[in-house]
């Protein structure tokens, strides 16, 4: 015998029929016409199907009307009435459209581009014209995507099962073999992270998804572990908010790096500075940036290129310095000596390996 398809399918095929059933469809047409009912094995089977069904769809408001016929009153008919199904014209302030937009720039991965994209466009057709979304100039959050290792962890977080990926520490620049138990995928301070519990180290650490190295595999059997209580995932998150906040002084070119600028406060630069930081940075505009890590900074630093230089800490500076050197030598070219337009000299360092902040990181 054919399987059965499932009540909520049926529900949901019986709702396309009468939306565009041109005038109203009887009993008998909707049994034979209308997937799922022609599993009813008799009359009164049919009739009860048919009657729960209806039921069901007008109380979750779906205004299901009664039809009959002008010629044959007892000949009944139903559709769904179109004027009461449809939703009132949308219209959205622009402000309101500006935070949908933030919210569709956050999700860049490959797998939600396509569908955000879509809908940003059709919800700015009906929205308040060609500028409502001005108000998110510049402010737009800067979390980069997670790559090929987004997809498989996110199942396996569902699934709760262990997986087995390369990973580069920050810290020391160690790359091992990692088994971890997924508990969850944060997005936090410019990146993608997962918080899981390491197997070997039997411990919780975080890993940002830019430094898993090649491919992340499931190991073992769906349900290989208990979800994480909820203070288990509550304390993994706080420990991200530990560490004292520090600001740094950093010199932007006019009309670049809003995001920065947004969340900073002007700032001047100490009496003592050096001549040579004062030259160059003389025509910018200088803000002070609250962090907590200085890798998580320096990465965002180095991202705007020669838009931002670091006038203060100097532990920052290196560390942009070193991830601009890296960046150098991809292409196989020679890096040459870097500068920020405040200390020539300063030497750079590996990146990831500036400081021992990450939280408990893998």
């Amino acid at each position: 015998m054919p399987e059965q398809i499932h009540p909520a399918e049926r529900l949901l095929n019986l709702v396309i029929a009468l939306v565009h059933t041109p005038g109203r469809m009887t009993k008998e047409q909707i049994r034979r016409t209308v997937a799922g009912y022609g599993d009813a094995p008799s009359d009164e089977s049919f009739e009860r199907m048919f009657e729960r069904d209806k039921d069901a769809l007008r109380e979750l408001g779906i205004p299901v009307a009664t039809v009959t016929s002008a010629g044959h009153g007892d000949d009944i008919g139903y559709r769904i009435d179109q004027d009461a199904y449809a939703l009132p014209p949308l219209e959205l302030t622009s402000a309101e459209l500006g935070a949908l937009s933030l919210a569709a720039e956050f999700w860049q991965d490959r797998s939600v581009r396509a569908d955000t994209s879509r809908a940003l466009t059709k919800l700015r057709a009906v929205g308040a014209g060609a500028g409502s979304s001005d108000l998110a100039a510049g402010l737009a959050p800067r979390v980069r995507a997670g790559g090929d290792a987004f997809p498989p962890l996110l199942d396996a977080v569902q699934a709760r099962q262990r997986v087995r990926f390369t990973y580069r520490a920050a810290s020391t620049g160690e790359v091992r073999e990692r088994l971890v138990e997924p508990w969850r995928l944060v997005a936090r301070r410019g990146g993608w992270f997962l918080v899981g519990f390491d197997v070997d180290r039997d411990g919780t650490r975080s890993f940002r998804l830019s430094r898993i190295e090649g491919r992340v595999r499931a190991v073992g059997a769906a349900g290989a572990f208990d979800a994480p209580t909820p203070e288990q995932t509550e304390a993994a998150l706080l420990s991200w908010d530990v560490r004292d906040e520090r600001t740094a002084v950093l010199a932007l070119r006019a009309e670049r790096a809003e995001a920065l600028r947004a969340r900073g406060e002007p700032a001047d630069l100490p009496a003592d500075a050096a001549p040579e930081l004062r030259a160059a940075v003389a025509d910018r505009d200088l803000v002070r940036v609250a962090y907590r890590a200085t890798w998580e900074l320096a990465e965002e630093v180095a991202g705007y290129g020669d838009a931002v230089l670091v006038a203060d800490p100097p532990e920052l500076r290196d560390a942009v310095l070193g991830l601009l050197r890296v960046a150098a030598t991809l292409d196989g070219g020679d890096a040459g000596p870097t500068t920020t337009g405040a200390e020539p000299t300063t030497t750079g360092a590996e990146p990831g390996t500036t400081d021992t902040e990450e939280p408990r990181r893998g």
